[in-house]
């Protein structure tokens, strides 16, 4: 048998092992423009553009100097913010283990731990004009619930953007369908300028995620 057909062979059988979901996922990931893109540019995931094109709309990179990426697991939006802000100090955090990027302050640690605002803080060192949150919760398939625990996570970003972010400052933060709920979002109006919500071409149109964007702090120039 020549080394091409045992190749495809081998490929046959690996997939008949494969739940259907799993199938999907993988076929989806084959074909999929943003991945063939994202390796290409470097980048180590297609959420990337998604960042791309939400700065392309709202300029959220420009004259950026302190970043926060919460939720940096696997990288990539730190990646497009060392690219398009390579001046900028960037701290980011995630509970999962996250390959070193250069010029950045990875902490390996859970974001709703007590002392992790304030070590964030510390990285950083003074007030942040851009806060970055891709953080979604784990699913564990009942919706309400999964949507309850992301929702969580935005609301603790929210008040980590408040209290971290300099006069002028901007917050992104992922939200799922339907968008912010209303106490969050007379918050964020409360403290910015802008809240917008956005869904940027990168993101899967069968998925639930959209962005909140806020911008123009209302708190002190740093």
């Amino acid at each position: 048998m020549s080394r091409s057909g045992k190749d495809r062979e081998t490929r046959l059988k690996t997939a008949k092992k494969r739940t259907a979901s799993s199938a999907r996922w993988l076929q989806r990931q084959l074909n999929d423009p943003y991945v063939k893109q994202a390796k290409a540019d470097g980048y180590r995931s297609r959420a990337a553009y998604k960042l791309i094109e939400l700065d392309e709309k709202y300029a959220l990179l420009r004259g950026a100097t302190r970043v926060v990426d919460l939720g940096i697991a696997p990288g990539g939006w730190s990646q497009v913010v060392r690219k398009q802000a390579p001046k900028a100090n960037v701290v980011g955090i995630d509970l999962l283990p996250t390959d070193p990027i250069e010029g950045v302050t990875i902490l390996e640690m859970d974001f709703l731990a007590d002392d992790a605002p304030a070590m964030l803080e510390q990285a950083l060192g003074g007030k942040a004009d851009l806060v970055l949150s891709d953080m979604a919760a784990n699913t564990v398939g009942h919706k309400q619930t999964d949507h309850l625990r992301t929702m969580g996570l935005v609301e603790a970003a929210t008040w980590f953007a408040i209290e971290n972010l300099a006069g002028g400052g901007a917050f992104v933060a992922k939200v799922l369908a339907g968008g912010t709920d209303q106490d969050l979002l007379t918050l964020l109006k409360q403290h910015f300028r802008s809240v917008k919500h956005a869904k940027p071409p990168a993101s899967r149109k069968g998925s639930s995620e959209w962005y909140v964007i806020a911008q123009g702090f209302k708190g002190e120039p740093a």
